[in-house]
């Protein structure tokens, strides 16, 4: 077998096994999570899962990077930064939208990282990135002069942050206040289609 097939297998069994792991935790939350059910789903042997996760946090952590990576897919690099920012906004409520897993998911890492310092960590981890990520398109579009330039990005990529958070609990995903939350975020950073002209 030839090692680039190699490679691709084992990514394939990585991979199974986060989103086994990931419908686990959709499913039963942390209590439902077992790592001998993990494997079954994924088709692999509890000693393949623990060649790839030797521990549980490394497992959640690989879920962790999963769940951000969807809402990193939300993300379109090539856009003017205003439109990206509006893209975001509305990709991340069409992704709660059509997957009601992720919301689901992203509640209970937040719930068991207030009681469990490793998943705090990792969350911690995940979150900073995106932050990071937030404040440099906020800056980008400072300096474009796309949105107010006296804004604190470091401020507004929290906002940010916080008001998409919330729309991944499932009492507030599917009310109507998550749309006029993401219209009121566009007027107010001034990304909004129709903004006025001076």
């Amino acid at each position: 077998m030839a090692p680039t097939t190699r490679t691709a297998e084992r990514l394939d069994r990585k991979t199974a096994l986060v989103q086994a792991a990931y419908r686990a935790i959709a499913a039963e939350g942390f209590e439902g999570l077992r790592t001998r059910d993990v494997a079954d789903e994924a088709g692999v042997n509890v000693a393949t899962l623990h060649y790839y996760f030797p521990t549980k946090e490394q497992l959640i952590r690989g879920v962790v990077e999963y769940t951000m990576g969807r809402f990193r897919s939300t993300l379109e690099s090539r856009a003017a930064s205003s439109d990206q920012l509006r893209s975001h906004l509305h990709a991340v409520r069409r992704l709660i939208k059509n997957e009601p897993q992720l919301g689901i998911v992203m509640g209970e890492l937040a719930l068991r990282s207030a009681r469990d310092p490793a998943i705090a960590r990792i969350m911690e981890e995940a979150n900073g990135a995106w932050h990071r990520t937030l404040r440099a398109l906020l800056k980008r579009a400072a300096r474009e002069g796309s949105v107010h330039p006296e804004l604190d990005t470091d401020d507004v990529a929290a906002l940010l942050m916080a008001t998409l958070t919330s729309m991944t609990l499932p009492t507030v995903a599917s009310g109507p206040r998550i749309d006029q939350a993401l219209r009121q975020l566009e007027r107010w950073l001034g990304v909004n289609r129709s903004r006025p002209s001076n």
